[in-house]
């Protein structure tokens, strides 16, 4: 079978300069992600940070990926424009998009969502409980009722968001605050998750059932099938149906606008 291409895209400045970080995620948040999703021998997984070159997010690193995981806080307004487009084409032609936790305000999700991405949040390490609202969703599988995560950040609503497509978990916290943490949509011919829980203070990342949402997200938001192949100009011949071009025309034969 052949193999599905991960990569883990973190921008990596948290756990460089901040002490507390750096005792929950020694080699980076993008690291024990992909060392949980390696355990997994259908997944070929790589990781890529902020520093590398075009940012970790270059032509050809995009191109040999199936799917990527994205986790941004500190630096979205660094990732450069040409970086999110490169980003955006390649979900809209059929990469899946997995978005992590403060990555909800990364200029790409923003740019694929086409709204604010604004919440509420908290910073005070309260109770977190994150319900499975639809069982039956592969991306649900082998979780329960719910997954209690000791600490957490509060994201709560409003989440300005498009209506998601497939909701999948809705986080409660101990202050009150419920937050749509489990989310899906489509865009082009990629797939999107995006997850909320992650707080890098936090070892989120390092719970079993984290680890098991984030699998079934990967296989879930794979591509699908091949990428739509548009724009595409259809010359009179290739019509499907035998016709004769009639009247005036604003492109010429190669579909190219003429003045």
């Amino acid at each position: 079978m052949k193999l599905l291409r991960v990569t883990v895209w973190n921008e990596f400045i948290h756990e460089r300069q901040n002490d507390d970080v750096r005792k929950v995620y020694p080699n980076g948040i993008h690291q024990t992600i992909a060392d949980a999703l390696g355990r997994h021998p259908e997944l070929a997984v790589k990781t890529a940070t902020l520093q590398e070159t075009d940012q970790g997010l270059g032509q050809s690193g995009l191109d040999s990926t199936d799917v990527l995981l994205y986790w941004g806080h500190a630096a979205h307004d660094e990732v450069s424009e040409e970086a999110v487009l490169r980003l955006q084409k390649r979900v809209l032609d059929g990469m899946g998009l997995i978005v992590l936790h403060s990555g909800h305000y990364s200029k790409i999700f923003k740019r694929l969502m086409g709204t604010t991405c604004a919440l509420r949040y908290r910073e005070a390490g309260e109770r977190e409980r994150i319900w499975n609202v639809n069982p039956g969703h592969p991306i649900a599988e082998g979780i329960g009722e719910y997954i209690e995560l000791e600490q957490s950040e509060m994201y709560g609503e409003p989440f300005g968001i498009p209506h998601p497509e497939e909701q999948v978990f809705i986080s409660w916290f101990q202050g009150g605050e419920v937050f749509r943490g489990g989310s899906c949509w489509t865009r082009g011919s990629g797939r999107i998750f995006y997850f909320s829980p992650g707080h890098e203070i936090y070892p989120i990342y390092h719970n079993p059932q984290i680890q098991r949402v984030l699998f079934n997200a990967v296989c879930w938001v794979r591509p699908q099938g091949r990428r739509a192949e548009v724009p595409l100009h259809v010359p009179v011949e290739n019509a499907l149906e035998k016709i004769s071009a009639q009247g005036a025309v604003m492109h010429d034969r190669e579909g190219r606008l003429t003045r």
